[in-house]
């Protein structure tokens, strides 16, 4: 799987906006990265936020510890730390959220239970999050796309 999905496509060059790698990796170390603080990162502390694994223990610890790293030397203030939900919805491949459910609707699709079961925990992530009412919505249908349900 490639580091940025296909509809990040108008962003990921710039990078002016947090990819849904970082924020999945965000998630799950339980930090919270304003777009003003990403907006101070380096090039290289984007790229660094973007290639550094977040999936073990050791690995989870250290992605949180660079973050608060970075935000403290890129802006000088504290980042923010969140609960982290041990029991994420993009890690159950066995019910699809609400959320999900209601905005596929909203866009003419239905997301079969066996589809969701088979998306990888990023893909079901970004859906969820796409979802949200608090998010703009507008890449919800093409990642339905990319991710071949509907």
């Amino acid at each position: 799987m490639s580091l940025f999905f296909q509809f990040e496509t108008d962003f990921v060059d710039s990078l002016r906006c947090i990819p849904m790698i970082v924020r999945f990796k965000l998630d799950t170390c339980g930090v919270k990265l304003k777009l003003h603080q990403w907006n101070k990162f380096t090039e290289a502390d984007r790229y660094q936020t973007i290639e550094t694994p977040c999936s073990s223990e050791s690995e989870i610890r250290t992605y949180h510890d660079l973050l608060h790293q970075l935000v403290e030397q890129r802006t000088g203030e504290t980042a923010t730390d969140l609960a982290i939900d041990p029991n994420s919805q993009w890690n159950d491949a066995n019910t699809i959220p609400e959320s999900v459910t209601q905005k596929a609707k909203e866009v003419g699709v239905t997301i079969a239970q066996s589809q969701w079961a088979e998306l990888a925990p990023i893909q079901r992530f970004v859906l969820i999050k796409l979802s949200r009412s608090s998010h703009e919505n507008a890449n919800f249908l093409p990642a339905v796309k990319e991710f071949n349900l509907g």
